[in-house]
């Protein structure tokens, strides 16, 4: 028996689940929350969760693996989550599997998405005018990315591809009218394959001999932009 805790906070959501040999345990999603001025609650909401969701499991003696999303998405949130997991493997002693936060949004596209078989396209809003994309075909290897292209990029390569692709997530709904005339179909906003599923960031997890928990390291893509910044402002000052 395998009991994995997974969880991802490399978008707006804080989500986390248990799965036991592939069954789903408990799972929870949590957005910003009202008070928080539209924030991401990852720092005060995480740590909660996961002991709620691993107290209905059984106990922290009874997990084998952490499995954590590593981006691309938000710098502090990423922080928070992978910090988290590799303190977690490390008290526990087992491995810690870092999940491509566009792999597992794309695994749940395919699974709870009804696509009918089609490539699944996994797009996050990345702010600044882009998105994160990544595309998967009926398994979780990505086809494409992860990469960073504004909108209109995306669209040409969706245009390229011989089947039109079901595509979901916050970039999808922000750039619906452009990924939408590349052939994308768009779920409607509510329907849930929007948000990236902890239980998705199990069932990768799982998979695999798992790492090293100082191993694990963010997929950012880009730079932060306090390095930008930085960078700018040592340019312009020489």
């Amino acid at each position: 028996m395998a009991l994995v805790i997974g969880f991802d906070t490399a978008t707006d959501d804080t989500a986390a689940a248990v799965m036991c040999d592939g069954e789903l345990l408990t799972e929870s999603a949590a957005g910003p929350t009202a008070g928080g001025g539209g924030r991401p609650a990852h720092a005060t909401r995480l740590l909660p969760d996961l002991e709620a969701a691993v107290g209905a499991a059984g106990g922290w003696e009874a997990v084998d693996r952490v499995a954590v999303g590593i981006g691309p998405g938000s710098f502090t949130g990423l922080r928070i989550g992978i910090a988290t997991g590799r303190a977690l493997a490390q008290a526990l002693g087992v491995p810690l599997a870092g999940v491509s936060t566009l792999a597992a949004l794309a695994r749940g596209i395919r699974e709870r998405g009804g696509g009918g078989g089609r490539p699944a396209l996994a797009v996050l809003d990345a702010r600044r005018g882009e998105v994160f994309a990544a595309l998967a075909d009926g398994t979780d290897e990505l086809l494409w990315g992860p990469f960073v292209a504004t909108p209109a990029e995306l669209a040409r390569r969706i245009a390229a591809l011989d089947r039109p692709p079901l595509a979901a997530g916050s970039g999808a709904l922000r750039f619906r009218g452009e990924l939408q005339q590349g052939g994308a179909e768009i779920p409607a906003g509510a329907d849930r394959v929007h948000r990236v599923a902890a239980r998705d960031i199990c069932a990768i997890g799982a998979l695999g001999p798992g790492s090293d928990p100082r191993d694990v390291a963010p997929v950012y893509l880009r730079k932060p932009d306090a390095e930008r910044w930085r960078e700018r402002d040592s340019t312009d000052n020489r």
